[in-house]
């Protein structure tokens, strides 16, 4: 594989953090404050990269000026689109109907962008050049942004108005002439089956050098479950490299995770064990947990590790067994949600929120239902469980024989390690208010590995259920924080 200029890190504003910024005096980050966010990722933390949420109300499209007249020191030594990027993640029209002119209005503002950045440097760099499109589930969703933006964007520049002169004539020319477009993969199907999509996408675009794939890692664990989407990934992972052989075309994987174990357990103090577990991963995302949660000193020292190691190939794993045992922990997973819904909807509005502006839905969060049953998003939904002291990784993992165990030990170094991550935070003494069917399989799963409970949390997880018994909401969401705090994330 070539090196390429592409970052290994990229900061993201999921908000699954329990502390907030020493640069916002605000528990809730938004307007400038996410402005600042971005100068401190790049200055500070010396990520690469960062993404910026393009879905949704009050969305920034003047970020790139911003950025540039507030940090022009930085800026001038730090090109923007050259040595640190800015990523935007736009609405995918064929999901969100609600948001779908949004993209239209994001794409049209990339040019304006180029312009604001071509005064900065009187430099012809592009500090926006790449997008990504979540929930894609069809490489045309893909198409259709490439050529929209070539064709009504930039192509309209050569149209004339009357006999006089061209748009391009009249206030300039359109920059840059095209875009990257990076598929955001959510779903099963599409997860394992990357092929039918990057590859038709990659064909039909006469893609060179290099393509970016982002998978998810939160929507999957929160639609099929923790371990089942561990495999779906590593099955995933293993199929890009094929498209990577099959086509010279590096394939250059972004995985989205979190420092909760149910999403990725990617945290500073574990950031080599998720090296290990995801070799192939070009890309990981610093979420808000990572970069607020843990000291300053372990949070560069991962990044740093991170931008000074290479990918290597990904696992290998037998595609069919995989996806047998996807099937019977998914199953199993649905079958248990189902019964603790109403637990879950219950401590939900008392998790504290973290960002102002609505993010991104996910694929999961869209629907947001499991047949009749209406669940939040991944960070709340995990957030609520781990404040019962019922770890959301262990739902479902009954389902497994000890062939199946061994086998995924096998595949996934890290299996005893994250599920001692995460039974930490049971609080059996908690389990009396859920169905006891829950309960009889959670006794079953807490022995498949030796695992020491974390007495602060269990404490504080006692306490938040008394809160809620006596429906006392304002020391709810005080003691859902301090459980936060002991954890190093909110969900």
């Amino acid at each position: 594989m070539a090196k390429h200029n592409v970052s290994r890190t990229m900061s993201t504003q999921h908000p699954d953090n329990v502390n907030h910024p020493f640069f916002s005096g605000n528990s809730e980050l938004g307007g400038e404050d996410e402005i600042k966010e971005v100068f401190y990722t790049f200055s500070h933390m010396h990520s690469q990269e960062q993404l910026w949420d393009c879905e949704g109300k009050e969305v920034d499209n003047f970020v790139v000026k911003k950025l540039l007249s507030k940090y022009e020191h930085y800026f001038r030594k730090n090109k923007l689109g050259k040595d640190v990027f800015l990523t935007l993640r736009v609405p995918n029209p064929s999901v969100e109907k609600n948001e779908a002119k949004i993209l239209l209005e994001t794409l049209e503002s990339i040019p304006r962008n180029f312009d604001a950045a071509k005064a900065f440097y009187d430099d012809d760099i592009a500090p926006i050049f790449e997008i990504a499109l979540p929930m894609t589930t069809d490489y045309r969703e893909l198409v259709r942004i490439s050529k929209y933006y070539k064709q009504y964007v930039v192509g309209k520049q050569h149209n004339k108005l009357g006999n006089d002169m061209t748009i391009a004539q009249w206030i300039g020319k359109f920059k840059p002439e095209s875009l990257r477009i990076i598929p955001l993969i959510e779903d099963k199907e599409s997860i394992l089956n990357p092929e039918n999509i990057v590859e038709p996408f990659l064909k039909e675009e006469k893609t060179e050098e290099y393509q970016r794939v982002w998978l998810a890692r939160s929507d999957p664990a929160l639609n099929y479950g923790n371990l089942a989407t561990v495999l779906m990934l590593k099955v995933s992972l293993q199929k890009l490299r094929d498209i990577q052989e099959k086509l010279s075309i590096d394939i250059l994987p972004i995985l989205g995770c979190g420092s909760a174990p149910f999403r990725g357990n990617f945290k500073p103090t574990n950031i080599k064990n998720c090296v290990q577990g995801y070799p192939s991963i070009y890309t990981y995302t610093l979420q808000s947990a990572f970069k607020y949660d843990y000291g300053m000193d372990d949070v560069t020292d991962a990044v740093k590790f991170l931008n000074e190691t290479r990918p290597s190939n990904p696992v290998s794993v037998d595609e069919k067994r995989c996806v047998s045992i996807i099937e019977k922990l998914m199953s199993e997973y649905r079958k248990q949600v189902k019964l603790l819904g109403e637990s879950i909807n219950n401590m939900s509005p008392y998790i504290p929120p973290r960002r102002k502006r609505k993010l991104h839905i996910g694929l999961f969060g869209y629907s947001r239902s499991v047949g009749d049953l209406k669940l939040p998003r991944a960070i709340t939904f995990c957030a609520s469980l781990y404040s019962y002291g019922l770890p959301p990784e262990i739902i479902g993992l009954n389902a497994l024989d000890e062939k199946d165990i061994d086998y995924i030990k096998d595949i996934y170094a890290n299996f005893d390690n994250d599920l001692r991550d995460s039974l930490k935070y049971l609080n059996k003494d908690n389990l009396s208010v859920f169905p006891k069917e829950i309960v009889d399989k959670i006794d079953k799963i807490s022995g498949i590995v030796k695992y020491d409970v974390d007495k602060k949390h269990k404490k504080v997880t006692s306490i938040i259920l008394e809160d809620l018994k006596r429906k006392d909401h304002r020391l709810l969401s005080e003691n859902i924080t301090r459980a936060g705090f002991i954890r190093g994330f909110l969900g």
